[in-house]
């Protein structure tokens, strides 16, 4: 029997070379593909995941604190970057252009109305009825438009600091517009502008890098959702669900592109998809406006605009643009008198649209957003507080959904109705448009 040839020392330590040059290779090819795929494809990549271990792995909760960590990076910079831009706009603008403020708000308000009105025709449409829940405890609403708007009034002068530890942006915008005119007046104040320059500068950095981390915050959202929740919350509630995001996906995807086309006489559909998926994916994972204002002011940034307008428009936005909030509180209160059978004429549902327009301004200053206006708004329709407020109840119970495409309608806009107002100028000067 012929001896085996004996195997060379240096083979073993060969192969292990040549696997970890392998291993080192396919690592740095699939990092470089990483880095250079679009944020929005990584966070469907992210949801798909998430989507997928919510399903089969629900006992790792540990993968739910991806999601918390990231939307609390986000709420906790944004009130910092919204004074800071605010105040170094103001302080170092050489004009401030008050037509194209007038013009944005002019956009927020009719497109809110217009919400209102698209809900009540789904409303009449599609009349439902619900059963109702008696979980009313511990839930208060206020009484009537008056306390909603004299809330929003009141919460203007809170004290700053504690404005910004709360998130209360028509406070923030209040403070760091007044220090900023002020700065702006000040003689000798040209360091401290500077200083002001360079720290909002250096938080909008801080903010890009929190939104890279959007792929695996989104993860531990979907996670979180789908272990919760699973699939059972469309099999009670299915009918409203659809009816509340028919009516939010016909104003995001009909009303609000007409009013863009006839503001720019040009087709409004590449500005409006790029909002939706730039700014309105996010906003619906995250379901905070508050937290989506990083990624709005960076998504305005790369559409050329102008930084003195986006940093109050935007946040300014968050406050009094709800295109979603008005659905909500219109279809849910006629959902509560059709379950009454209570007969709604015309004039009174014009008025409920004008209700719901102003009440949905004041959403984000009252606790538990655009639900806790239902019962001012059944009020007007003679619904009593106490169903008014099961009927509220409903509305936390479908807020899985209900409030992601709310929040992705209200923010996507609020990017929408800015770039419109100074695409106006653009067009007027002949300036191509970026879409």
């Amino acid at each position: 029997m012929t001896a085996g040839k004996s195997v060379p020392k240096w083979s073993g330590l060969f192969c292990c070379v040549f696997m970890v040059v392998c291993y080192t290779f396919t690592m740095n090819k699939l990092i470089s593909i990483w880095i250079n795929t679009s944020l929005v494809v990584k966070i469907l990549i992210g949801l798909v995941i998430g989507l997928l271990l919510g399903i089969f792995l629900p006992q790792a909760p540990f993968i739910a604190v991806l999601g918390d960590i990231f939307v609390g990076a986000l709420k906790a910079i944004a009130p910092i970057l919204v004074f800071l831009l605010v105040m170094s706009s103001l302080a170092n603008a050489t004009s401030i252009d008050k037509s194209k403020f007038g013009r944005v708000i002019f956009l927020y308000m009719l497109t809110t109305l217009l919400a209102a009105i698209i809900a009540v025709f789904a409303a009449k449409l599609f009349p439902l009825t619900i059963v109702l829940t008696s979980t009313t405890e511990q839930i208060s609403a206020p009484k009537g438009i008056g306390e909603v708007l004299g809330n929003l009034l009141k919460g203007i002068i809170t004290n700053p600091v504690k404005a910004i530890s709360e998130a209360n942006y028509l406070s923030i915008l209040f403070w760091a517009s007044l220090l900023g005119i002020t700065l702006k007046k000040l003689k000798g104040s040209e360091i401290t502008k500077a200083h002001a320059k360079i720290l909002s500068e250096a938080v909008t950095k801080i903010v890009r890098i929190v939104i890279g981390f959007a792929p695996l915050g989104i993860l531990g959202i979907v996670y979180d959702t789908v272990r919760t929740n699973g699939l059972s919350i469309f099999t009670s509630y299915g009918k409203l669900i659809l009816l509340l995001v028919g009516a939010m996906l016909f104003t995001a995807l009909i009303i609000n592109p007409l009013v863009v086309g006839i503001a720019l006489k040009k087709n409004p559909y590449p500005l409006v998809f790029r909002c939706l998926k730039e700014s309105g994916l996010t906003a619906f994972f995250t379901r905070s406006s508050a937290a989506n204002l990083p990624v709005n002011m960076n998504l305005c940034e790369k559409l050329g605009l102008n930084k003195e307008t986006y940093s109050v428009s935007l946040p300014l936005g968050a406050t009094i643009n709800m295109d979603g909030a008005a659905s909500v509180i219109t279809i849910m209160s006629l959902t509560a008198a059709n379950t009454l059978g209570i007969s709604v004429d015309i004039p009174t549902a014009i008025l409920l649209c004008f209700i719901a327009t102003l009440g949905a301004c004041g959403a984000s200053g009252v606790a538990g957003g655009s639900l806790l206006l239902i019962p001012m708004a059944c009020s007007l329709l003679g619904i009593p507080d106490d169903i008014s407020m099961q009927i509220v109840a409903v509305g936390f119970i479908i807020s899985v959904i209900q409030d992601s495409v709310e929040t992705a309608l209200n923010s996507s806009s609020d990017v929408l109705f800015t770039a419109t107002a100074e695409f106006i100028d653009w067009r007027k000067e002949g300036k191509e448009l970026p879409f």
